[in-house]
């Protein structure tokens, strides 16, 4: 009886778990991607106002001026995780610590001459974002807000520069409360970790590596560049990276994992570009390399990580030994191309451990073994131009002048309110390549703000006289804007609401609705944000083509001058640096009139070229004249025909010596030669 129990008990617990489990997996399927993105959006909606609340009351509570500020403070900082709120908030409190400093300096000095306190004041501004768009990392951000902050107070502040240095020493008390509360609540309160996204794209990159690897051992007919795209997935991994440090996830050690990682996965990119050259000149796959190349494929596609792991070593060893096997009888130039695609494949196999490996070390934050450890570890290395950044710097500086002289010589009282929101449109929209558009959305979510905050001023704040009354009735607003805010196509629309309605409802401490300064205020910054529109649409603007069309020129030139014996730059900085450009070359591509395939072509030969001619220049002491001459061909126009046969000439009279010497040059003209296959030289003027 007593088991006839336990038996019936047993299967209704079966039973229960089973139900339990289903219920489990279709809500899992329910979770859709979009669902699941608007729990998040209502979230940080929910998160960010709690904080821009708190950052009003403690303001109030101070009696500071302008407790809005702190208001407009929290939405600016707040992101999605915590480590990127930490982080922005951190270079927001730098930044206006530095322009609030600048601005008390220069507007005191100079305020008795209107138009080059302007001059200085917009040179300022501009030079920050010079530096901005040179830095190109989130550290940019606290550039930024050094010009943002000194055109938002500098600007006002100059028909009153007697009161600007307790204008500054209030807006940074602000701006500091507002930072404070949005760290404060982002950090303990349900706080989303940037690396569990970090770890989510890492293993998705990981995966499309793989993928990529296999589609070109089994010879699927993509384009040659396709491995280039994944340098958007290692940029964005960069962008993430950079905040983890302030996620308090992972340890110091794991820092120099998460390079070594870039740096293999970089790598990896020009691995499986050098495979899929030489299975299109290999006429016939050995068979024995075919089995390897056959068993390599179902590793790449192996789940179980178990396995993936011990046939991933046996599949090292086998490589190895196929690869010394071949060597031996390297005696022709189809014999070192053979070789040459052994040495890569090895190569990719060894990666991918290498990358799965770094990858638990940053799972676990555990530190990787010395012997593990690259001579030099690079990371992401980030292109910058600072021609075209001062470019950007000159076009926002003709802008931000042109509104001063407008204030300055037609006296309008509201003009330096107007000029200090042009100053902040040049800020945060000059590291776009097209401003206009993105102004163009603030705009939209400006005239929704405007039309909220009279709503607001004179309808229902004036039937407000509580502080928890006054929250009721701000939430419907914000929690709206706050979700439009966390998703990036309504970003900039959102802020057009959630900046705008704390400076025109004037939040104080006391009720001060005034219907002229509002219409003056809006006036001030329809005015300011259409003008920044039209200027920045016709001086700041970046055409696709004549951006991805410098971004060529500059690598070629890196190769001219790496041809010459000028430039010496580390392979992997190279491999990294032409990343960095890839992931610059892709975005601009739908709005290029040029062939996508054409561009990235010809970014992929530039790399190759530029690692096989600092290969050949390491050795330059000892290189003979034919190389050397091999080498200059490549900076002028040349028959490639002539040029391959060449190659292959020298290629097999260096395969007859058996010297470290000769092998080094054996396998770099092979490189070469595979390089100049794909794609003919397009020598470029070192300018």
């Amino acid at each position: 009886m007593q088991a006839g129990n336990n038996f019936r008990h047993e299967k209704i617990n079966a039973s229960y778990f089973h139900f339990l489990h289903t219920i489990c997996h279709r809500l899992r399927g329910m979770a859709s991607p979009s669902l699941l993105n608007d729990a998040n959006a209502l979230l940080y909606s929910a998160k960010s106002f709690t904080a821009a609340m708190l950052a009003y009351y403690i303001a109030l509570s101070i009696g500071l001026e302008r407790p809005s500020w702190a208001i407009i403070t929290v939405y600016i900082v707040s992101q999605t995780s915590v480590g990127a709120s930490l982080s922005r908030s951190l270079y927001r409190l730098v930044g206006t610590v530095i322009g609030a400093g600048m601005t008390v300096l220069i507007v005191p000095t100079f305020v008795n001459s209107p138009v080059f306190c302007s001059v200085i004041l917009a040179g300022w501004i501009t030079f920050c974002l010079y530096l901005s768009l040179l830095e190109r990392t989130p550290r940019a951000y606290g550039f930024v807000l050094a010009g943002y902050t000194a055109s938002l107070i500098g600007f006002p502040a100059v028909s009153d520069p007697g009161a600007i240095f307790d204008i500054a020493i209030t807006r940074v008390q602000e701006i500091m409360i507002g930072i404070f509360c949005a760290a404060l609540i982002h950090r303990y309160v349900l706080p989303a970790r940037i690396s569990g996204q970090f770890n989510s794209k890492l293993s998705q990159t990981l995966l499309a590596a793989r993928q990529r690897i296999a589609e070109t051992l089994t010879g699927k007919p993509d384009p040659v560049s396709s491995p280039l795209h994944m340098a958007l997935a290692l940029q964005f991994l960069q962008g993430i990276s950079h905040h983890i440090p302030y996620d308090f996830a992972f340890s110091v050690p794991v820092r120099q994992a998460r390079k070594r990682l870039h740096d293999r996965l970089a790598r990896l990119v020009i691995v499986n570009c050098e495979l899929r050259d030489r299975l299109a000149l290999i006429a016939k796959i050995p068979v024995d390399v075919q089995i390897l190349m056959d068993d390599v494929e179902v590793w790449l596609a192996c789940k179980d990580q178990g396995k993936f792991k011990s046939e991933g070593e046996a599949l090292k060893k086998r490589s190895e030994k196929l690869l010394q096997r071949y060597v031996v009888h390297e005696l022709t130039f189809v014999e070192a191309l053979n070789v040459s695609f052994m040495r890569y494949l090895t190569e990719a196999i060894v990666l991918v451990q290498q990358c799965y490996r770094l990858s638990d070390a940053i799972h676990h934050a555990n530190q990787m073994p010395a012997h593990s450890e690259m001579n030099t570890v690079k990371g992401y290395v980030f292109h910058r131009d600072p021609l075209t950044a001062a470019r950007t710097a000159l076009g926002a500086f003709t802008i931000i002048l042109s509104g001063c002289m407008v204030w300055i010589f037609s006296a309008w009282p509201d003009g330096g309110t107007a000029v200090s929101i042009l100053g902040v449109c040049c800020t945060l929209f000059g590291s776009f390549d097209t401003p206009a558009p993105h102004i163009v959305k603030y705009i939209i979510g400006s005239l929704w703000g405007v039309v909220i905050s009279l709503i607001y001023s004179f309808v229902l704040l004036p039937q407000v006289s509580d502080f928890i009354v006054l929250v009721v009735v701000l939430a419907p607003v914000y929690l709206l804007a706050g979700s439009l805010q966390a998703r990036p196509p309504t970003t900039f629309m959102a802020m057009g609401i959630t900046l705008t309605l704390p400076i025109l409802c004037e939040l104080g401490a006391h009720y001060s609705g005034d219907f002229a300064v509002a219409v003056n205020t809006s006036i001030a910054l329809f005015s300011a944000t259409g003008f920044a529109v039209f200027s920045m649409g016709f001086l700041q603007t970046v055409q696709a083509d004549a951006a991805i069309k410098r971004l060529l020129k500059l690598c070629q030139r890196d190769i001219n001058r790496s041809v010459k014996g000028v430039l010496n730059t580390d392979e992997t900085l190279w491999i990294n640096l032409m990343i960095d450009r890839a992931a610059l070359i892709l975005p601009r591509l739908p709005r290029s009139g040029q062939s996508s395939e054409q561009a990235l072509n010809h970014l992929l030969h530039t790399l190759r070229i530029g690692l096989c001619v600092m290969r050949l220049r390491r050795w330059d002491a000892h290189a003979d004249k034919e190389i050397k001459e091999v080498l200059t061909c490549l900076t002028h126009p040349t028959d490639i025909n002539t040029l391959l046969e060449r190659i292959v000439s020298l290629t097999e009279r260096s395969l007859s010596v058996a010297d470290e010497l000769s092998r080094h040059h054996v396998n770099q003209l092979v490189d070469l030669y595979c390089a100049l296959s794909t794609q003919e030289m397009e020598p470029v003027d070192d300018q």
